[in-house]
């Protein structure tokens, strides 16, 4: 009576093998053999019934009328489906003769592109990028740096207070340095530098704006003097606008700094001939920069005697407004991308 149900099944396999060719019937045959009551989980529900002798022959007739019907499914539901898929394919054939689709991309910000240029100039002479918050403390953004309250030199950096007189948005990126010094705890040489935003209240123009980038740097060792920092500026001042170009020294003031210099560049767009860039004088000022003011040094825990060092700092705008002959401040941050396109061509001439 068994065996004859085992044929029974299988002949059903058969019958079904030739008469299936929808993937919802295949599918519903695994309902029909395999489903709670299916035909074949009834065969295993009668196992139970079977004498012990007779049991292990039992199983593996099921076993072979499960194997059969799961080959039939499998081979049956693959066909099907790459049938299916070849005949999405073909209805949605690409003509590869027609041209594709342009999608406009953008470009990378002017300002990180030059950032990130000049980072790597440092960093192959071995200076350490450093990163700092932009809400700053007065002690930090002033007061370590030589510029006591009610000092005039204040009234240029005038910034946004958050807080009283004491939480602000940094009006240069010269704490990040004050910090450094601090963890140094006089005891080892430093040679970093600070790229970031810095703020200070002023009338947005082509020329000014509230918000800008600075790019500042400090070096602290022994026997530091102004031809090292001499040497610096003239190898950040030919990676970004050209070998030829000649860096000089003139006498200046800032508080954080003894002596202070502006530093010119000759003029890249006359060759020093004199124009309307350089205002007809064949130099460029590019930065501000000095020996550390020993008040500084020593504020941080650096003794002056033993220490000494460079610091310097230059407006990201502003060399990218001479790199990439820019004339509105405002250009880099606005969102039209045929601009950056302008320079991103510029940089592969």
């Amino acid at each position: 009576m068994e065996n004859k149900k085992f044929d029974e099944i299988k002949q059903l396999i058969e019958i079904d093998k030739n008469s299936i060719n929808d993937l919802k019937e295949v599918n519903d045959l695994k309902v029909k053999y395999l489903g709670k009551k299916g035909l074949i989980s009834e065969l295993n529900a009668e196992i139970r019934n079977i004498p012990n002798e007779e049991k292990r022959e039992f199983g593996q007739k099921v076993n072979e009328v499960r194997n059969l019907f799961t080959e039939f499914y499998e081979e049956k539901k693959n066909e099907l489906e790459e049938a299916i898929l070849n005949e999405k394919l073909a209805k949605e054939a690409l003509d590869i003769n027609l041209p594709a689709t342009k999608i406009p991309t953008g470009s990378p910000n002017i300002l990180e592109k030059l950032i990130e240029e000049v980072e790597e100039v440092f960093m192959s002479m071995g200076y350490d990028v450093v990163d700092g918050p932009e809400i700053e403390y007065d002690k930090y953004n002033f007061e370590m740096l030589n510029i006591p309250k009610g000092h005039p030199a204040r009234d240029a950096q005038d910034t946004f207070y958050l807080e009283g007189e004491e939480i602000l948005l940094r009006s240069q990126t010269s704490p990040v340095q004050v910090r450094t010094m601090l963890e140094g705890k006089g005891e080892i040489p430093i040679r970093m530098i600070c790229p970031g935003k810095t703020y200070r209240r002023d009338d947005d123009d082509a020329t000014h704006s509230h918000q800008f980038m600075q790019i500042e740097g400090l070096l602290v060792d022994k026997n530091i003097s102004l031809s090292d920092l001499k040497g610096t500026i003239d190898v950040i001042a030919k990676r970004l606008f050209g070998e030829e170009v000649e860096s000089r020294f003139r006498p200046s003031y800032y508080q954080f700094t003894e002596p202070s210099v502006e530093v010119d560049i000759t003029c890249f767009n006359c060759k020093g001939d004199g124009c309307n860039l350089c205002k007809k004088t064949g130099w460029i000022t590019v930065a501000g920069a000095g020996i550390v003011h020993p008040n500084v040094l020593k504020m941080a825990g650096y003794d002056p005697k033993v220490w000494s060092g460079f610091a310097f700092g230059f407006g990201a705008e502003r060399l990218a407004m001479l790199k990439y002959d820019i004339n509105d401040l405002r250009v880099f941050y606005n969102t039209d991308l045929r601009e950056s396109k302008v320079f991103d061509r510029k940089d592969s001439d």
